[in-house]
């Protein structure tokens, strides 16, 4: 009889630690505390994220009988710190983990400690690359540059223009920014539109895509595309052709094709103006919907019916990019 008794209160405990770290209990009452690991807040995007995901929680929160807290915490850039801070959410046992990764390979960890705490870790625009979190949010990165490159590969055709292009790469600890180099790679080996002569790693530094920029020119003046991995830094890549006198917009002479990713306000009037050519959005709005809906989920005590739930981004040009619905970019400044 005692035998049967251990037995038996091993299962309850095995099932217990199984349904928290599933995140299958549903908050009855009360606060849904989420803790939100920012990597960094340099970038307008950030800020509109989490503005979005506010507002749209509590709209969902009032239909849904759920009322969201949101404790927030950001990095400044250091995975070190990210992990203390996610340490910091553990200890203070909120419902749920959302976290940026600095460092897709570094978050294992953190998922690790969240994990054995009994707390669903959700992963929000950058993935892990080393441990599978309870869910994970955020672009199709790969599909993202894939629909650019299409989108210049059709321009350059209709111009009848042999491409010759400098990759603005992002860094390369960021998974959506390999995701990104590889989409550019996989139409470039497909349509033959182009060559890239030279890959430039910026570790998303805006003074890098300025040096790059200035380099990659120099040591190739005949480069006529520049695919920039996202154009948060624009500015600075603006800055490195105009000393090369290759700022110029479509119909110019001495114009750089230019395709780029995000369309993040530093590139909004270039693009406007006819400086950048074609580029797809990173739908904040639509990233932060999809999130607050996982997020209800986990806090109603739902299975979660995927581990990836990833958003799509729309086509900018300089024809539609200033009509575009739920562009924030023009509502965000750095």
């Amino acid at each position: 009889m005692k035998k049967l008794l251990v037995v038996f209160v091993i299962l309850m405990l095995v099932v217990g630690v199984t349904l928290g770290a599933a995140g299958a209990k549903e908050k009855d009452g009360g606060e849904f505390v989420v803790g939100l690991s920012w990597n960094e807040k340099m970038h307008a995007m950030i800020q509109a994220w989490e503005d979005y995901m506010k507002t749209y929680s509590a709209e969902w929160g009032a239909e849904n009988g759920v009322t969201f807290k949101w404790i927030v915490n950001v990095a400044d850039s250091d995975s070190s710190q990210q992990a203390s801070n996610i340490e910091d959410l553990i200890s203070q046992n909120v419902d749920v983990i959302v976290a940026r990764p600095h460092d897709a390979g570094a978050i294992g960890a953190s998922i690790r400690a969240a994990e054995e705490a009994g707390i669903p870790f959700i992963t929000f625009d950058r993935p892990s690359s080393t441990r599978k979190p309870a869910a994970h949010v955020g672009a199709d990165s790969f599909m993202q540059a894939v629909n650019t490159a299409e989108a210049m590969a059709n321009l350059l055709v209709a111009d009848g223009v042999k491409g010759v292009a400098i990759e603005l790469m992002g860094d390369l600890r960021d998974v959506n920014a390999v995701k990104r180099s590889d989409g550019w790679k996989d139409v470039e080996a497909k349509r033959g539109v182009w060559k890239t002569v030279l890959q430039v790693p910026t570790e998303w530094n805006p003074e890098k895509f300025r040096s790059g920029t200035a380099n990659a020119l120099q040591a190739h003046p005949e480069a006529n595309v520049l695919f920039v991995a996202s154009d948060f830094a624009f500015d600075a890549v603006k800055s490195a052709l105009e000393d090369a006198g290759r700022w110029a917009p479509y119909g110019d002479p001495r114009h750089v094709y230019i395709a780029t990713q995000d369309v993040n306000p530093q590139a909004l009037e270039p693009m406007a103006k006819g400086y950048i050519d074609v580029g797809e959005t990173y739908d904040c709005y639509y990233h932060a919907v999809q999130l607050v809906e996982v997020i209800g989920k986990i806090a109603k005590g739902q299975k979660l019916d995927k581990d990836e739930y990833l958003v799509s981004g729309r086509m900018a040009t300089p024809a539609n990019v200033m009509t575009m619905e739920y562009m924030w970019a023009r509502d965000y400044e750095d």
